[in-house]
């Protein structure tokens, strides 16, 4: 479907649909953005990183929107440096949720985020060294009850059978009604603020900016990708995607993230924008 450029609202998730953590964005990703933008296209991302990550990861290349962070507890306006939406855990619940699933998987480890996505590592392993490596993040290691208020959201990270565990585990468990579980990746296992979620900063940030949700558009690639695809109003999956996610798009890419997906997808836009 043709789209004025302008008019269109790009919303793209990062790891495994933007970037790899090793190998960064494909070039062909980064010259297609910047011509999508320079064309007058409004791009920017929704994400599970915080704004320290996001930075990092893009490098140079510039949003044209706020960004959706931290899965959605923030709304994180680079071109000012300021929060516009920040929606927190309840700590007690959260608290109470960490303390029973250190003491059942004492090899999990444990990442609070707060304040502005600032990490505060509970507890390290090999896998949030590696997310702090891979996500350049400068992350402070303290006990639980020293991080600072303003928990955005909590990280439990391991290998894919322990953070199954962990899932099943939580569960069965009840810590309150203000916060929620996440599976974000085969190795994260998220608690989120109730109510709160990339959909739900996608209708803030349309309201915020006065746009109709029916002019975005959203790429992602994994199933907590699922609620904004739905939200939006175009969905695509790229190629890399889990069958039940490329189900539920509008379009799926033929390129995977590492060979472009992204940039294909703009490029599609720009071409179909620019045909006499």
């Amino acid at each position: 479907m043709k789209r004025n450029l302008k008019d269109t609202l790009v919303f793209c998730d990062m790891d495994n649909t933007l970037l790899t953590a090793k190998e960064g964005i494909p070039e062909c990703n980064r010259t297609v953005i910047k011509l999508f933008t320079g064309m007058g296209g409004r791009f920017t991302v929704a994400s599970g990183r915080p704004p320290e990550s996001v930075r990092a990861a893009l490098g140079d290349i510039r949003l044209s929107l706020p960004a959706i962070c931290c899965n959605g507890s923030l709304l994180y306006d680079f071109s000012t440096e300021r929060v516009l939406r920040h929606a927190t855990l309840e700590r007690g619940q959260a608290t109470a949720a960490i303390l029973e699933i250190m003491e059942k998987f004492p090899r999990v480890g444990v990442e609070v985020m707060a304040g502005a996505g600032d990490m505060y590592v509970v507890r390290a392993n090999p896998y949030t060294h590696a997310h702090q490596v891979d996500e350049q993040l400068s992350g402070v290691a303290c006990p639980l009850d020293a991080v600072p208020d303003g928990w955005v959201k909590v990280v439990f990270a391991g290998d894919p059978e322990m953070i199954r565990k962990v899932g099943q585990y939580a569960k069965t468990r009840y810590y309150g009604r203000e916060n929620y579980f996440l599976a974000t990746n085969s190795i994260y296992y998220e608690i989120m603020p109730a109510g709160v979620g990339k959909a739900s900063a996608l209708r803030d940030l349309c309201a915020l900016l006065g746009v109709p949700i029916e002019n975005t558009v959203v790429i992602g690639d994994y199933y907590n990708d699922l609620e904004i695809m739905q939200a939006a109003g175009y969905s695509v999956a790229v190629s890399n995607a889990p069958p039940e996610v490329k189900a539920a798009a509008d379009e799926v890419t033929n390129c995977t993230c590492s060979d472009g997906a992204v940039g294909e997808y703009l490029y599609k836009l720009i071409e179909e924008a620019t045909a006499l």
